[in-house]
């Protein structure tokens, strides 16, 4: 029998992952339509950041505040094969901090490209992305609020913007 290599099974799940995630999707459309899928999906994604976001503030050992944050959602998008740069900074305006991910390749998108949905795109990265990560923002402190920049893959821009700051 062969012996898999942490990277052989590490690949496995996450390739499993990604394809249940899209399959059950597609599945449920089937059933019953493009919206009723993508509201029962918007309620899988306010619930899996949690627990990503708590199995990584434990494994990195975080707990609240923009720092803890900035961690913990690098590392998510690290281990999600995101292509992405972080930018940290205070306002001019208000003094608030904040922190900018600049996301120029993403995997979710890919996987609905290459599936030949395009289509629904931007409609499904509007909702759960506005959806999943501001429940990690949430999971990070009541204080720390989400908002998409002015770009976003899913709407033809080259890179999204992420911004995360305490209000």
């Amino acid at each position: 029998m062969t012996e898999f290599t942490y990277k052989d099974i590490s690949e496995y799940f996450h390739r499993s992952y990604k394809t249940v995630d899209g399959l059950w999707f597609v599945k449920t459309e089937e059933r019953f339509d493009f919206n009723t899928a993508l509201k029962i999906d918007t309620e899988v994604w306010k619930v899996m950041p949690k627990i990503q976001a708590r199995f990584l503030k434990k494994k990195l050992n975080k707990d609240r505040g923009l720092d803890a944050l900035c961690e913990c959602f690098s590392k998510k998008l690290e281990l999600d094969g995101f292509e992405f740069e972080v930018d940290r900074s205070i306002s001019e305006d208000d003094g608030s901090s904040h922190i900018k991910f600049v996301i120029s390749k993403c995997p979710w998108h890919d996987i609905i490209v290459k599936s030949k949905r395009t289509h629904f795109s931007d409609k499904i990265g509007g909702v759960i992305c506005k959806t999943e990560y501001g429940v990690w923002a949430s999971e990070f402190g009541r204080d720390i609020k989400f908002e998409f920049g002015k770009k976003r893959i899913c709407r033809e821009d080259s890179c999204c913007i992420l911004s995360f700051k305490i209000s």
